[in-house]
């Protein structure tokens, strides 16, 4: 299961690209295109979604293009998420009241919906600035990702 969909990824690429440039000037589609390895015709769609949710601005003509519409420590990931994909669902008991008939006396919806609240707060206090300002390096990724594996064969 994948908790982020591939267009909320190419979303997440596109967001921290403008938020290393803020507060510059509008990014052509398709320098966001190229520079976040993704087809063009895919990023103009996923451009207007950021849009239509109010995260970014559209600038008309030649020097024309997108940026945030506020600041990278204003939007977070959950904002992103949300607008790509809509609200995270760990289980269909947490969409509302109606999601599931036995939510009001099931054991399990109490954790399902400890987990969900955790997720999202975690997501809410990410925000693009700290994603586009922290130098992590790939090996050092590698390096946390062993360890948790080697934990979790052991445990």
């Amino acid at each position: 299961m994948n908790l982020f969909r591939q267009n909320t990824d190419y979303a997440l690429r596109v967001m921290v690209n403008l938020a290393q440039r803020w507060p510059g000037r509008a990014v052509s589609a398709r320098v966001l295109a190229q520079e976040g390895e993704v087809s063009n015709q895919f990023t103009c769609k996923i451009l207007q979604q950021l849009h239509e949710a109010n995260l970014l601005i559209s600038c008309m003509g030649p020097k024309g293009g997108y940026r945030l519409s506020r600041p990278p420590a204003a939007i977070t990931m959950l904002d992103v998420i949300c607008a790509v994909q809509g609200p995270i669902c760990v289980n269909k008991c947490m969409v509302g009241p109606d999601g599931c008939p036995r939510q009001h006396h099931c054991f399990i919806s109490l954790k399902v919906a400890e987990l969900q609240n955790t997720i999202e707060n975690y997501l809410d206090n990410v925000t693009l600035d700290e994603l586009a300002h922290r130098s992590v390096s790939l090996s050092e990724v590698n390096v946390n990702l062993n360890a948790s594996d080697r934990f979790a064969a052991e445990g």
